[in-house]
């Protein structure tokens, strides 16, 4: 397998987010990547940088403009800029949002006050955007997109994108829960272009990839599926429920298996057996795997209970599959835990 990784991920270290009424250290830390590179570097990975060369920058600006919309790109490139000219002491600080639009209020117009744009293009408190937000993000999703490449081009079956900040999270036009640039969305949009005719995106983060499914809501060529923590209780909370089935277009190619606190591999594993089949269902040319740890059973913010072995059977499942397979780097916050686990669905997928 080769893996992508981010050599500029380290740019981006928020100070502190906002979770449960407080303002604490980050829970998505460099720390995360670091642990997985190590384990990989124990293995037989093929370890690759994330291209960074003059044409692949052009290419790059044209994926990520399939994706996300030019007034949200051109937000986040130059936020940090934007926020330290309002005061050199913000250099100190993390930009965090205040204030959003509700329901009735207007989108169409981007204010010129700065909280009023940030809050604008987010959707929580807990995502800090730092001085290398932008170029970290984009060096990530960069690597979703070779990774995509190649897959595409028969260079290897599977390949990983190894990358932070993550990425199932942001919209077309909005970040949040750590993510800027969604790189699942990339990928998948990446394998399209090289000719996939339906490519499947299964997500299987804890916290449900409300940014992906936005993205190709309306869409028929992608499919998206989700097994995730039951959005009543558990964070993103406004989207995830298992009625949101698509629209248009898309009606009936979104898939959602929402699961209560607390489940355990043998109920997890059911809903993965249904996530798979509606895959194979779909005739996918190709999958997607926006690959979360943080259904751990050590995991701080999150509440079921897989172990670090079920991570193995994951992969077997995953492979069983028999399709060209792209996974994306997304959560996992047990710190010392997130490389074995991470390794052990990339190994049980190669076994």
């Amino acid at each position: 397998m080769i893996v992508f990784h981010n050599p500029l991920h380290h740019l981006h270290q928020g100070r502190q987010e906002m979770f449960r009424g407080r303002l604490v250290p980050c829970h998505e830390t460099a720390q995360r990547l670091d642990h997985v590179l190590a384990e990989l570097r124990h293995g037989s990975f093929e370890l690759r940088h994330s291209p960074d060369d003059d044409a692949f920058a052009l290419d790059l600006n044209a994926a990520l403009a399939q994706v996300h919309t030019p007034r949200y790109l051109d937000f986040i490139e130059h936020a940090w800029a934007e926020w330290v000219a309002l005061d050199p002491a913000h250099a100190e600080l993390d930009a965090l949002p205040s204030v959003w639009p509700a329901p009735g209020m207007r989108r169409d117009l981007l204010p010129e006050n700065f909280s009023a744009r940030i809050g604008l293009f987010s959707f929580d408190a807990g995502t800090p955007l730092t001085a290398g937000s932008w170029v970290a993000a984009r060096a990530g999703a960069a690597c979703a997109i070779a990774a995509a490449r190649a897959v595409s081009l028969g260079e290897a079956r599977s390949a990983f994108a190894l990358s932070r900040p993550p990425g199932h999270h942001a919209g077309a036009d909005f970040f949040g829960g750590y993510c800027f640039l969604n790189n699942a969305a990339l990928a998948a949009q990446a394998l399209r272009n090289s000719g996939a005719q339906r490519v499947a995106v299964l997500d299987v983060d804890y916290h449900h990839g409300n940014g992906t499914q936005a993205i190709f809501y309306g869409r028929s060529d992608v499919l998206t599926v989700s097994i995730h923590g039951d959005p009543r209780t558990e964070y993103p909370f406004y989207l995830g429920h298992a009625d949101e089935r698509g629209s248009g277009a898309g009606a009936g190619f979104n898939l959602n298996l929402p699961l209560p606190r607390g489940t355990g591999f043998a109920r997890w594993r059911e809903a993965l057996h249904t996530a798979l089949d509606a895959v194979r269902t779909f005739g996918a040319d190709a999958l997607v795997v926006a690959l979360g740890v943080d259904t751990f059973e050590g995991d701080p913010i999150s509440g079921f209970r897989l172990r670090s072995d079920d991570y193995l059977t994951l992969g077997q499942y995953i492979a069983a599959a028999t399709l060209p397979t792209v996974f994306v780097f997304e959560g996992g916050y047990a710190v010392e835990a997130v490389g074995v686990n991470t390794v052990n669905v990339l190994e049980g997928f190669g076994a």
